[in-house]
């Protein structure tokens, strides 16, 4: 039996086209999922001791109605607790309110009076075009900024040097600084805190993130979703998909969110192989959960989560995560946690044997925690493919691999699929498996995948409002 649609992966992509199919009635379908529960780098766990974990500190906040009205639907309006943001930056031995360039008057004055400086500077040169992200960050924020923040936060998150990544993902991802914002931030001795398309965001009130997508699965038809099955290859001329235990699908059209180098890999395109190497780098995500005893100090008390530049610590981004919900913890009235964050590459490597303890050192030297006895449980995910790297080769490589598959009617989406973080939120990955249902079934245009800038400037509509301005 041949299939209509076959779907690898059924994190939000997967189960964003999954869910399109069944709403547009096409009856023949398959969602295959090789671990055994649904969400992918969005699901959630549970460790012994009853604290609730995420892969990463995800938060949730939208850029598309037809999004929003499923979440309503997966968890009811009284599902979600609703946050306004609280970043902050952890530098010098003090806190600094997030976007960290708006609020450099509480650095230290010899840390103040470069950063003003190096604004000063780049007010009075030209900014030719930036060649590569380093580039940019010099260009945009000075060198005082790039020095004190800038540069080593970014090294700290995505594991490559800035000079090796390209500047056209930056979009709505960093706030650009105003001169007079900052001057004014300091005359007033004000606090700049809104910037940003998550300044409020929503999140579970039970099950962590992934209670999202279990929820979105289990409205799917339980025959048409299979976990615990993983493809080892894919042949593209006979359009089959082989699992690890010899079950092969047919199918017409492939909807895959597979990493895109595994796609490679397991249709044996090899040619692609320099392509991807040079093109479509990726960090690994190291994910530590401190499950504590008691409750965080005063100043933890409100704060979602916190970055950390410098290298007193192995993490670049800590979330309070009882912040988001009581019930991530066992019990709110004696307990609370953090989730720590710590990336890899082979331009930063790490050990993981000691990394554990690395972060537990990295909590007390930044004051997250006063005492390693008040940890009660440890938790640790290590994420192969955490975050697709903006590299210089990105768009090149994107440009001559995604259109080959195409061609044998194989579709490449979600946060790896398509390998663009600036769309690679929960909104846009599962957007993009919406999407491109409602290309291959009515024809329509796809808006994530396609233009990044478009979809990230507005709050959309649905139907989007380029499908009603060019219907088909």
């Amino acid at each position: 039996m041949r299939l209509p649609f076959l779907i690898l992966g059924a994190g939000p992509t997967g189960l964003g086209a999954a869910r399109r199919l069944q709403e547009l009635g096409v009856p023949d379908w398959q969602l295959l999922e090789a671990a055994p529960e649904p969400g992918g780098l969005a699901a959630s766990f549970v460790d012994g001791k009853g604290f609730t974990w995420d892969i990463g500190g995800h938060v949730q906040f939208s850029h598309y109605e037809y999004f929003d009205r499923a979440m309503l639907e997966f968890l009811g309006a009284d599902g979600w607790l609703h946050h306004q943001r609280e970043s902050w930056v952890w530098i010098r031995d003090r806190f600094v309110p997030y976007p960290f360039q708006n609020n450099i008057r509480r650095l230290p004055p010899e840390d103040l009076n470069k950063c003003l400086q190096g604004l000063v500077q780049i007010t009075r040169s030209p900014r030719p075009k930036p060649a590569n992200f380093g580039e940019w960050i010099d260009a945009t924020f000075g060198p005082g900024l790039a020095e004190v923040f800038m540069r080593p936060y970014n090294f700290k998150v995505w594991a490559f040097p800035p000079e090796l990544m390209n500047a056209v993902w930056v979009g709505e991802r960093v706030a650009v600084t105003d001169l007079g914002r900052v001057l004014s931030n300091l005359v007033l001795g004000k606090d700049d805190l809104s910037w940003g398309p998550n300044n409020t965001f929503q999140f579970p009130k039970y099950g962590g993130t992934g209670a999202i997508w279990r929820a979105c699965a289990k409205r799917l038809p339980a025959e048409k979703l299979r976990l615990n099955t993983r493809v080892t290859r894919i042949d593209l001329e006979r359009r089959e998909a082989t699992t690890g235990t010899g079950e092969t699908f047919g199918y017409d059209r492939l909807i895959t969110t597979l990493p895109l180098r595994e796609l490679i890999r397991l249709t044996g395109q090899t040619q692609f192989a320099p392509l991807a190497e040079r093109g479509l780098l990726y960090s690994t995500s190291n994910i530590f959960g401190l499950g504590l005893r008691g409750k965080p100090r005063d100043e933890l008390a409100t704060k979602c989560w916190m970055y950390f530049p410098e290298d007193n610590c192995p993490f670049y981004r800590v979330t309070v995560f009882s912040n988001y919900s009581p019930n991530n913890v066992p019990d709110i009235r004696q307990h609370w946690s953090l989730m720590a964050e710590v990336s890899e590459s082979p331009h930063k490597p790490v050990n993981r044997a000691t990394l554990l303890e690395e972060v537990i050192q990295g909590a007390l030297n930044t004051r997250l925690i006063e005492r390693r006895e008040d940890i009660i449980s440890t938790w640790s995910y290590c994420a192969g493919y955490g975050y697709p790297t903006p590299g210089l080769h990105r768009d090149e490589a994107l440009a001559e691999i995604l259109p080959f598959f195409e061609r044998h009617d194989v579709f490449s989406r979600g946060r790896f699929g398509l390998w663009k973080y600036e769309v690679s939120n929960q909104d846009h990955s599962f957007m993009q498996g919406v999407e491109v249902v409602e290309r291959l079934v009515n024809g329509r245009p796809e808006i994530t995948a396609t233009d990044a800038n478009h979809a990230n400037s507005q709050k959309h509509p649905w139907p989007f409002e380029r499908w009603n301005a060019a219907k088909p």
